[in-house]
């Protein structure tokens, strides 16, 4: 059995090479400059050569502020790539992942998004993953999964965890930090063993929420990164997103809603402050690593 991990450079990616590598699970991981998704042609004559039985898709235009002025690249990234890859998988008789976002829904709520809450992307970047879901599902309704994730992080690559590490580390200064808007971090390395439990276990196809149980806003998220850090916590100040005007909206509400793992074997991803801890002793190293 081969996986094709696509986005294998990026977070996800390479999080997920190592968790297929720790279960025994042959794979081939691309990045953007070895796969380009958006040309059907060159995916499906990668297809056809590898024969994967699982292509999991964690490429992606990541850049939200950037969609807003290039929407034709990020839709040809995030909506045709996506449906280039369920096509080649339909082909093939592979099982597909797709990895979206909670910027599929509006970000207004009090309660946690359901899997099946319409979609009212309030971002370009929101809309062209909402199609991309939307291609795979139309393509393998049988054979795919969606699995929603949020505020990714790890010891890899630029992201929120790392970013206050480094301040926190600095040990001066003051760090304002967003208090208005609610969501859940979530770990790679849980994210990738969750998506692979997925496959493995067979479970039926559809929409999953692939983020660590519980909640946070960004000021919660990274005091808690200095107290673990052994920081003073105190450094972190609260203030509204008002403070940090951005092209794209930013959803106010991104806690998902875990539901569907019932009707798997699988269960909910554990709470992020229990991640969160695991994850900083290697955040510290790649930081420290880095000066």
């Amino acid at each position: 059995m081969t996986w094709l991990i696509t986005g294998g450079a990026g977070q996800l990616g390479q999080a997920l090479q190592a968790e297929l590598t720790s279960q025994g699970i042959n794979y081939v991981a691309t990045n953007s400059s070895q796969l380009d998704i958006t040309n059907p042609l060159l995916v499906t004559e990668l297809v056809d050569s590898i024969k994967p039985e699982v292509i999991i898709n964690a490429a992606a235009w990541t850049d939200v502020d950037g969609a807003e002025s290039n929407e034709f690249a990020a839709f040809q990234v995030n909506a045709i790539g996506p449906q280039n890859l369920a096509i080649s998988a339909k082909k093939m008789g592979a099982r597909m992942v797709q990895v979206s976002t909670d910027y599929v829904f509006s970000g207004e709520s009090t309660a946690p998004w359901s899997e099946a809450a319409d979609h009212n992307p309030q971002s370009l970047y929101g809309s062209t993953k909402s199609a991309g879901e939307k291609f795979v599902l139309n393509e393998l309704p049988d054979a795919s999964y969606v699995v929603r994730t949020a505020w990714l992080y790890s010891a890899d690559r630029k992201n929120f965890a790392k970013a206050m590490t480094k301040l926190a580390l600095s040990g001066e200064g003051e760090v304002r930090v967003v208090n208005d808007q609610v969501g859940q971090p979530t770990f790679a390395a849980d994210l990738a063993k969750q998506i692979a439990n997925l496959v493995l276990s067979n479970s039926p196809n559809g929409i999953y929420h692939g983020t660590n149980s519980g909640q946070a806003t960004w000021f919660e998220f990274a005091q808690e990164i200095f107290k673990l850090v052994g920081a003073d916590s105190s450094r972190v100040i609260p203030v509204s997103t008002s403070e940090f005007p951005r092209p794209a909206k930013r959803p106010s509400y991104s806690v998902l809603g875990h539901d569907n793992w019932a009707k798997t074997k699988v269960a909910p991803m554990r709470d992020w402050r229990i991640a969160l801890a695991d994850a900083v002793p290697a955040i510290i190293s790649a930081v420290e690593a880095k000066g």
